[in-house]
């Protein structure tokens, strides 16, 4: 039962994070050419928290968006943080 829950999660945080990565990429090429098309950062973050913190901050590194903003130079590390300490709460605090 442990495995497939954690299967399931591990499946959520692919798609959040393929999603977020996306989003990323999308809003950084509409900022140059559709800017009245942009993803709402209230998206971003809701993607990140959902999961997709650590592929989307890699993303936005590489890419070189949001990495002035401190709700994405800060904020994602510390949902990263979080996530983390959850992981490894689950991993061996929940039997």
């Amino acid at each position: 039962m442990r495995e497939k829950i954690l299967a399931a999660l591990l499946l959520c945080l692919a798609v959040f994070g393929i999603i977020g990565v996306i989003l990323t990429i999308y809003d950084k090429l509409a900022a140059k050419k559709l800017p009245r098309h942009r993803v709402p950062e209230a998206v971003l973050v809701m993607f990140g928290v959902l999961g997709g913190a650590i592929p989307m901050y890699i993303t936005m590194q590489l890419i070189r968006h949001k990495t002035k903003k401190p709700k994405f130079s800060i904020g994602f590390p510390i949902i990263i943080l979080l996530h983390l300490a959850l992981a490894a709460v689950m991993i061996f605090v929940v039997k």
